[in-house]
């Protein structure tokens, strides 16, 4: 049977090799179709961009905006929306003619920079898909490359939300896009560019984080109610922090309560959330219990960002997108970069629900992204140098439906008491509740905050180096085992892989559009490695004695 699509860009891809025939995402082959066309549009508009600049001529900030999310549009479980991505095909395209008439000569661009948007934008999306690097390792190089890139747009999008741009980080990711058109360039050029990628990748991160401490204050330790009030709510989903903040200010007083949902969880860490009063909590886990969870709310569920599941009859109506998210038949809430948004109609369909049903009952705490944890550096370095501490594991990264990814449950159950977790994004919710105690007053979970966050990680291994004066990052006492689901945690990694950080420990499954030789330069220079038995993996960290 022919394939109908081609996509392997996240861990659950099909057979961990890739979806032929619709995705496991719930994306369909049209969707994927149009994705692709859209990234094939992008890294077109990216090449004239990148040759605007060689000539000394500046490109707007709303180009850089609109090529970042285009790129954050694609991203799994982001947006499946067929229009919605063949609006943003044509305003690509659109901008992209603008600019071709300020070059003068066009005739070292690649094909995508000249296309026109002319003929069958299917037949077309079959032609410049994933597939179409016939060369198994060059094709492996560019889709990492471009799922890095990816990542890092979400973490550009969501500074530029806060008004916060980077005009170099957005000219690499530009020209880096570009280089993917590139049939020129060796596979030991794109493995530079990769790792170039990674550089950017912390550059993107520290953008974000100074967007966000600048905004909303330094993250703290926050106790989080994961029960219900009386009162009917709206939920948020997702990551961003504008929106959250614009839908708080305008919920002020109507009776109706906000709660978060999975990676908003870390938006009640922030002191400048705290003034509302009607912010009460958070609501379920990660992305992919949203059917039964958003069910069981009974009010508006807001997706900011991706992790969308194909949504029940049952609660569809209630379901709104914004930004980059989009679903069809969802009702889709309208505002670009410093443009209010209103969300009247959440409110408004708010008052006519019951409350949530509760679910769960207690408190989780968080907070401790780098700030935090760098004010309790010297009770951190006390007990490390008393052998209260032995190892830190970070467990950042994703969760997932998969079966397999129980593993991290069990692995942070059987880890030994004098052993502390770094964590940030979804892939807590798989340990986060468990009852695991601390270590001098010292949570043996120390949640940084979304996958947004992962920055922090960096930032405290890097300030630890420094305290206990290391040369190398990688002799401090810290294991890396992450679980990682999409594009994210791809630039998270290739940041990692930039600062030095070796024996990287990935899973549930290696990536599938890493090829064997990939894998194996990033096997050989990097130690990167999968994942094992809870039992094998012990022994590997803790020796014999586990």
């Amino acid at each position: 049977m022919d394939q109908k699509m081609f996509c392997y860009q996240c861990q659950e891809t099909a057979g961990c090799k890739g979806c032929t025939m619709v995705g496991v995402c719930g994306k369909q082959p049209d969707v994927a179709a149009m994705q692709d066309l859209l990234v094939y549009v992008s890294k077109g508009l990216s090449a004239v961009t990148t040759a605007l600049r060689k000539a000394g001529q500046p490109v707007p900030a709303a180009v850089n905006h609109l090529i970042t999310l285009n790129l954050f549009t694609t991203i799994t479980n982001a947006n499946f929306d067929k229009q919605a991505i063949m609006a943003r095909i044509r305003a690509t395209l659109d901008t992209k003619a603008e600019l071709l008439a300020k070059l003068g000569d066009t005739a070292s661009l690649p094909e995508a920079a000249l296309w026109d948007g002319a003929g069958d934008w299917d037949a077309k999306a079959k032609q410049v898909g994933v597939l179409s690097t016939e060369n198994e390792d060059i094709r492996s190089l560019r889709e990492l490359i471009t799922y890095g890139l990816k990542g890092l747009s979400a973490y550009s999008k969501h500074a530029n939300a806060l008004l916060k741009d980077d005009e170099d980080t957005d000219a690499f990711l530009q020209r880096a896009l570009a280089a993917t058109l590139d049939d020129s360039l060796t596979a030991d050029d794109l493995v530079a560019l990769t790792m170039e990628t990674g550089k950017y990748g912390v550059a993107g991160m520290a953008l974000l984080d100074a967007a966000n401490t600048a905004a909303y204050g330094n993250p703290e330790i926050t106790r989080v109610s994961i029960g219900v009030g009386k009162n009917p709510g709206i939920l948020v989903s997702g990551h961003d922090l504008r929106d959250l903040e614009m839908l708080l200010e305008q919920t002020q007083g109507t009776g109706v309560d906000v709660y978060t949902h999975s990676e908003m969880l870390p938006a009640h860490y922030y002191p400048a959330f705290k003034k509302y009063p009607n912010f009460v909590g958070n609501y379920g886990n990660a992305w992919w219990k949203q059917k039964e969870e958003f069910e069981s709310f009974h009010g508006p569920i807001l997706m900011t960002t991706n992790c969308i599941v194909p949504p029940k009859d049952s609660y569809k109506d209630r379901l709104y997108t914004t930004g980059a998210a989009g679903y069809p038949g969802c009702k889709h809430i309208p505002g670009g970069i410093g443009e209010p948004k209103d969300f009247s109609a959440l409110i408004q369909q708010a008052k006519t629900c019951p409350p949530p049903a509760q679910i769960e009952t207690g408190e989780i705490v968080g907070g401790f992204a780098h700030a935090q944890v760098l004010a309790l550096a010297d009770k951190i370095v006390e007990a490390v140098q008393s052998g209260a501490i032995k190892k830190f594991v970070v467990m950042a990264g994703c969760d997932g439906r998969a079966k397999s990814r129980e593993y991290y449950t069990e692995f942070a159950k059987a880890l030994p008491g004098d052993t502390v977790i770094l964590t940030a994004g979804c892939a807590k919710y798989k340990y986060n509740k468990l009852d695991l105690g601390d270590i001098g007053g010292i949570p043996r979970v120390l949640d940084a905050g979304q996958c947004n966050d992962s920055y922090s990680l960096a930032v405290i291994a890097l300030k630890l180096k420094e305290v206990f004066g290391l040369e190398d990052i990688n002799d401090l006492p810290i294991i890396y085992n992450i679980a990682w689901y999409e594009q994210k945690a791809v630039i998270v990694l290739l940041a990692l892989l930039y600062l030095g950080v070796k024996n990287i420990h990935l899973g549930p499954t290696l990536p599938a559009f890493l090829s064997p030789n990939v894998a194996k330069v990033l096997v050989d220079n990097f130690g990167i490695a999968g994942i094992g038995t809870v039992e094998e993996d012990m022994k590997l960290f803790f020796g014999e004695s586990c």
